[in-house]
């Protein structure tokens, strides 16, 4: 038990001085207390003290010497008017060790149940203690410590969970951004390695590049949206380079690397959007090629996968659609959501960033991302404001 955190609890409480206060001026009672008591301890956790009694916070008893020893063993509180006529004390050792002769406790209980302490006071006088209004507010005022202490004990819980998540995400996030960075490096010897082959090899060997180039652009891919998710998380947010650019050649070579890679998907493209808008020519790319990627993971390939883009009343948009099973509607509120995959598509393998960090693409240009799907079809839109 720490035993300091709970003295520190009750000095924390900014009305117990007040209700020591208030016993006192009600009751005449010249030491009035809040005591921590367990089967072997009797702790002071705060105290007004007009006898000289000599207790102050952290100050202990030995609670075998005390009434509060009985208190915590009955739950129940002890009340004496005068120790003298007091049949069950008046040869009870506490008042003649202490030289008290008024007296009273009650017990200050936890939601859980359990026993904490007393909260209680003596006097060397005798003082009339037993009646309803006495008690009563005693049994309130200890209602109340208690309320004050499960809070607080709620509070520090909080605390200290969400510290533990907050260090568990920091060490996430920068394991995150060190494996993404080091992972560059040896897929750029991948790349050039494979540029040099393509060089020397026959078309069949060429075909084998081919394939072997698609898997490295899909762990490039990969990459930039874990370093993606790392800045985002880590607080530096979505990076842009904007400058004017025509939005039809951005979306047909998106397309024509897909069709590529994918020669057995059919990605028919409609682009209707005049004149240039202010984009992250990079960042649109990176937001389509997730769009795409996640269309060939999960649609059916014996049908198109369409490509749009149109301009609206506020702005443009780009759309992809493809047909195969509809996402499930449980899953959509969490379609967008990093390392989700899992949890929304049980069956369904990945990490989730490239929605995710589409969706950050497009907040970062001003825009939104949404999602629909029905047993026909599931169609991504991004929709952007107009260039400013």
């Amino acid at each position: 038990m720490d035993f300091d955190r709970d003295v520190a609890r009750v000095s924390g409480i900014s009305a117990v001085p007040t209700i020591l206060e208030v016993i006192n001026l009600t009751t005449g009672m010249g030491f009035t207390a809040v005591a921590r008591v367990t089967e072997d301890r009797w702790i002071t956790c705060a105290s007004r003290d007009q006898l000289s009694f000599g207790l102050k916070p952290g100050d202990e008893l030995k609670v075998e010497t005390t009434i509060c020893h009985e208190i915590r063993q009955r739950n129940e509180a002890v009340i004496i008017d005068h120790v003298s006529e007091d049949a069950a004390y008046a040869s009870h050792h506490t008042p003649a060790l202490y030289g008290f002769q008024s007296y009273i406790s009650v017990p200050i209980i936890l939601a859980d149940g359990s026993f904490f302490g007393t909260l209680c006071a003596i006097d060397p006088k005798p003082r009339k203690l037993r009646t309803p209004e006495i008690i009563g507010m005693f049994k309130l005022f200890a209602e109340l410590i208690a309320a004050h202490l499960d809070a607080a004990g709620r509070m520090e819980i909080s605390e200290t969970r969400l510290l533990m998540e907050q260090q568990k995400a920091e060490l996430r996030e920068q394991f995150i951004a060190v494996m993404g960075h080091d992972l560059r490096n040896p897929l750029a010897s991948i790349q050039g390695g494979l540029r040099l082959l393509n060089k020397k090899v026959d078309a069949e060997g060429q075909g084998w590049i081919k394939m072997l180039q698609g898997s490295v652009n899909r762990m490039a891919g990969l990459i930039d949206n874990v370093m993606d998710l790392a800045r985002t998380r880590l607080g530096a947010g979505m990076q842009l380079r904007l400058r004017e650019a025509e939005l039809e050649p951005i979306i047909n070579q998106v397309v024509s690397e897909f069709a590529n890679v994918y020669p057995a998907w059919n990605i028919l493209s409609d682009v209707n959007v005049p004149g240039t808008v202010k984009v992250d020519v990079g960042r649109l790319e990176q937001l389509l090629s997730n769009i795409l990627g996640n269309a060939t993971s999960y649609g059916d390939p014996a049908q198109p996968i369409r490509v749009a883009a149109r301009t609206t009343e506020e702005g443009y948009e780009i759309s992809v659609t493809n047909r195969g099973s509809p996402i499930p509607e449980e899953a959509l509120p969490r379609l967008f959501t990093a390392f989700q995959r899992g949890d929304v598509l049980p069956n369904e393998k990945g990490l989730g960033l490239g929605l995710y960090i589409s969706q950050e693409i497009a907040r970062a240009h001003g825009g939104i991302i949404t999602a629909e799907s029905s047993p026909s079809e599931t169609t991504f839109r991004v929709s952007f404001p107009r260039s400013g």
